[in-house]
């Protein structure tokens, strides 16, 4: 269940629960990593979700399309972004 209940990451806002649960299961699975540990870059949501690379950068990818993750660069490695859930 847990794929089902990653909609309730964004259950404040009806649109952003709407959007997310058209998502791929993946794309569900991101946003309750982000939502449990806040922010982190596209290669520690590989490691916590055990999704391969390319999954996650197409379900951060369709997140972004749907104004769920927020991305910005790292001040720590430019090279990096950083995801976090859209407040």
């Amino acid at each position: 269940m847990l794929v089902m209940s990653a909609t309730k990451a964004v259950a404040d806002d009806p649109d952003h629960l709407e959007a997310v649960k058209e998502l791929p299961p993946s794309a569900k699975l991101v946003a309750k990593v982000l939502e449990y540990n806040d922010t982190l870059t596209q290669s520690e949501i590989a490691e916590e979700t055990l999704l391969p690379p390319r999954t996650v950068r197409y379900a951060l990818s369709r997140l972004e399309e749907v104004d769920v993750v927020d991305s910005r660069f790292s001040f720590a490695d430019a090279r990096k972004r950083l995801y976090s859930l859209d407040s």
